[in-house]
Parts: C-alpha cells; sequence; structure tokens
C-alpha cells in the first residue's frame, strides 16, 4: 500500500507485459477527465483517453469511477496495462480536507475495473499536477488555474500547502469561465431592460440561449448543471477581439480577480508562477491583462496548457 493509501500490485523496473515500461497521468477537472500513457523513460505519449468530469467532490461516485475508467481504459491498451510502472492523477476537488479520499478510492476502483496494476499510485490535487506542469517540474512556488473554475495555491515539495479561492461556481471561482460566463449573462440582461450599455455580446449569448429575451437567457442560466454557466465565457474573448467595450470590461475585471487571488498568496518577487486552464494557458485570453497585474509583484508568468503533463512528469519522477 502506497502513501496514498490505494493497494498497489508488485510493479517496479521489472514489471511484466509487453515493451517498455510506461507511466500513467491523469488530470481529473471539473470538465473532462483525460488520462496519458507514456514511456516512463523519455515521456514519450503513447496513447490519450477521455472521460466525463472528475471533480472528485461535485461528481456522484458511480459516475466518477466510470469517468476514471472511460479514460484509463481508452489511453492503456490491454497489452500494456501489465507494464505500468506508476499512475498519479490529479482531481478537482481532491486536495487534502476536500475529496481526497473519495478521488483516492474512485481511482482504485476504476484500476481494478480495467485491469491496471501499477507499482506505484499517487493522488493530488489539480493545483499540484498543473503546478508540476511548469517547466523543469518544479517543486516550489505559485500556480494559478483558470478555466471552468478557479484556484491560486502555494506549493512546497510538490503539494499545495496553501489554497485560495477554489470555492466553486456560487460562491468563489472569481474570474474564471464560470464567472465570466455569468458576467455576460448578466451584461446581456443589463443590456436588453436598459440598465447597462448595449454590446456585442447580444447576438452570441442570443444563439446560445436559444432566443435573446430575458426569459431565454434566465431560464438558459438556471436550467441544468451550473457548469454550462461556463459556456459563454469563449464569447466575451471574440467580442472584445471585434472592439466591444463592454467584453473588454469583462476581460480586465476577470484578470483583476485572478491577480488578486495570486496576491492573497504573499507572493515573492521571482519565485516561480505556473498558470494554465483556459483562460491562462499558453495563448489565453486573460494571460496578457495578468502578466501586467502581476509583474508588479517581481512576478512572470509560465504559462502551461494544462495539468497532464504535470501528472505525467510526476509519475515519471523516479525513472529519469
Amino acid at each position: 500500500m502506497n502513501e496514498s493509501g490505494i493497494q498497489t500490485g508488485a510493479g517496479g523496473p521489472a514489471a511484466d507485459g509487453p515493451g517498455r515500461p510506461v507511466v500513467v497521468g491523469v488530470d481529473a477537472g471539473g470538465t473532462r477527465t483525460r488520462a496519458r500513457l507514456a514511456d516512463a523513460a523519455t515521456g514519450e505519449s503513447l496513447g490519450e483517453g477521455a472521460g466525463g468530469p472528475g471533480n472528485a467532490l461535485s461528481v456522484p461516485r458511480a459516475a466518477l469511477v466510470g469517468n476514471l475508467a472511460a479514460a484509463l481504459g481508452t489511453a492503456v491498451p490491454e497489452g500494456r496495462r501489465g507494464a505500468v510502472l506508476a499512475v498519479v492523477a490529479g482531481f478537482a476537488g481532491g486536495g487534502p480536507g476536500g475529496g481526497h479520499d473519495n478521488a483516492r478510492s474512485a481511482l482504485a476502483e476504476a484500476l481494478a475495473a480495467t485491469g491496471i496494476v501499477p507499482g506505484r499510485v499517487e493522488v493530488f490535487g489539480d493545483a499540484d499536477i498543473a503546478f508540476a506542469s511548469g517547466p523543469g517540474t518544479p517543486a516550489d512556488g505559485l500556480v494559478l488555474i483558470a478555466g471552468t473554475g478557479a484556484a491560486a495555491a502555494r506549493v512546497e515539495r510538490r503539494r499545495a500547502v496553501l489554497t485560495v479561492d477554489g470555492d466553486g461556481w456560487l460562491l468563489g471561482d472569481g474570474g474564471s469561465g464560470f464567472w465570466l460566463g455569468r458576467e455576460a449573462l448578466r451584461a446581456v440582461l443589463r443590456s436588453l431592460d436598459g440598465r447597462g450599455p448595449a454590446t456585442a455580446l447580444a447576438g452570441p449569448v442570443g444563439e446560445l440561449c436559444g432566443g435573446l429575451s430575458k426569459e431565454d437567457i434566465v431560464g438558459y442560466g438556471y436550467a441544468g448543471h451550473p457548469v454550462r454557466l461556463a459556456a459563454p465565457s469563449p464569447l466575451v474573448a471574440d467580442a472584445e477581439r471585434a472592439g466591444d467595450a463592454v467584453a473588454g470590461e469583462l476581460l480586465d475585471r476577470a484578470a483583476e480577480e485572478l491577480a488578486a487571488t495570486v496576491c492573497a498568496l504573499a507572493p515573492r518577487p521571482g519565485e516561480p508562477l505556473v498558470v494554465t486552464g483556459g483562460l491562462l494557458g499558453p495563448g489565453g485570453p486573460l494571460l496578457p491583462r495578468l502578466t501586467a497585474h502581476v509583474a508588479r509583484s517581481g512576478l512572470a508568468p509560465r504559462p502551461a496548457p494544462d495539468g497532464l503533463t504535470g501528472a505525467v512528469s510526476l509519475a515519471r519522477l523516479p525513472y529519469r
């Protein structure tokens, strides 16, 4: 049994199975779960799989296990399952004091269901694997995630020791896709009843909501799973590029929210700040604005595509 409390097999460098030894990284996020099979020595990607949402706090247990199994089963062909040295998974909502125990047991069940018996299994929070996705697989510093949700953390020895925000779509996640999508709907509602200026967001929001009446937009906002509130967020960046002032103001406010989240971690000038998620990864619409804000604290963001790279890197550490 390893440090995460998951029973493991006897795999190791001499694990049986065809071909070279491999590792698996898993990024179980609020929107989807991804798994990657990689060469243990070189990190070369050998296969990927995906499943539904993997938040260890909000996804029902059976669905969480099924989504993990779907991602793992596609990423790791049956013929390679005996050669898996390690599986490292990072979960949204999976940090200590959150859904860590649920994440750990769900992963164990999914591995058993797919017939993968690695020699080492570790469970991390999504902030941990996101930070490890930075250049050189850093061990200490700051990480900021802004995708469907938003949170920042101080990481020491590869584990988050202090977290700011990540409080969910209703109570927090300032500057996230949830936040930005909700604010886009609010801006259009305000423009419709005269409380706010006209905005180019009205057309695309109306298409998304099935109509441009207040009833259409309010109905969209309250129906279905709250994750759909993040769907309008890409429309804001599109409208801003077309010159819409309202969209530009929303992006400014989102970047200010995220910068405040980082500042709450008492950053030290020059320490690593890894940023990731759809809004802050390479080419993300909030990256230039955030960069300007945190430069005042002596920080330079290091964008990473997602946490999956970090999960694979952490799985590979003993075998490089």
